[in-house]
């Protein structure tokens, strides 16, 4: 399906590795022009080599002289933007609230939450001045259900999906639209390095856990990346231009996250 997004500027924050690479390469795939930041330079440099379409920068989002640096050069880049994606996060820390580290805490909403306030604070006017702009921002079904021993990234997934949809309040009138994903159990190292914590933490095997997080799902499959940067180009397309304001689950039907 051609969804139009030949030309498209796109930038993926968290894009050299995972769900942000899947997303970037789908949309490199349909012909869209796409800038990404990632912390990892060992990962930046993998992407350059296998995609080399892809223009690379090394950013932390949670540093806000970091992100200006980046936003200032991926706009100067692209020349403009019609679609910001943020899907820069951090697991954050596995356990008991009480036992929850501040710093741990601190550092978990920093990068979920407000990075992705850092940088769409900056990519406002350029995509006010696109004919067909709009923001993605990753959630989670954290942001949903809630998620026990994980109370750092289920509160900043939530916070994700309120400020969603304030700019879907605040730019509709300028013609931009605002939507957030929410992933279920999405294969990857990223899931099986939460689950391994979660097992230390209650004391029982990888598999006990992996069955116990299956449970609360109607279908009994890890959600892929591809899947989820689908669902991303289909709201940045032309197709998606009335949808805003949506915190839409690509999560297998997950009612709970144990």
């Amino acid at each position: 399906m051609d969804l139009g997004l030949s030309g498209h500027r796109v930038i993926v924050t968290a894009g050299a590795a995972g769900i942000g690479r899947a997303i970037a390469r789908a949309f490199v795939a349909e012909g869209a022009r796409v800038v990404i930041c990632d912390m990892d330079a060992a990962a930046l440099e993998a992407l350059g080599d296998s995609d080399p379409k892809i223009t690379t920068h090394r950013c932390d989002v949670a540093d806000r002289a970091s992100v200006s640096d980046f936003m200032a050069a991926a706009l100067g880049d692209l020349g403009g933007l019609d679609c910001l994606v943020n899907n820069a996060g951090i697991a954050g820390p596995t356990g008991a609230v009480q036992d929850i580290a501040p710093d741990d805490w601190d550092r978990c909403v920093q990068v979920c939450l407000t990075g992705q306030f850092n940088t769409t604070r900056l990519a406002v006017e350029a995509l006010k001045a696109s004919a067909n702009g709009s923001i993605v921002n990753l959630s989670s079904m954290a942001g949903r259900v809630g998620f026990g021993l994980r109370t750092p990234y289920a509160a900043a997934k939530w916070g994700v999906i309120g400020f969603t949809k304030s700019l879907s309040i605040e730019l509709g009138p300028h013609g931009v639209r605002a939507n957030a994903i929410l992933p279920g159990l999405v294969a990857g190292d990223r899931q099986r390095r939460v689950m391994e914590a979660k097992a230390q933490q209650q004391g029982r095997s990888f598999d006990e856990v992996e069955a116990t997080a299956f449970s609360y799902t109607s279908i009994k499959e890890y959600v892929t990346p591809e899947q989820i940067a689908d669902q991303i180009l289909f709201l940045a397309s032309d197709r998606g231009r009335t949808i805003s304001g949506q915190a839409i689950s690509v999560c297998g039907d997950t009612g709970m996250l144990a």
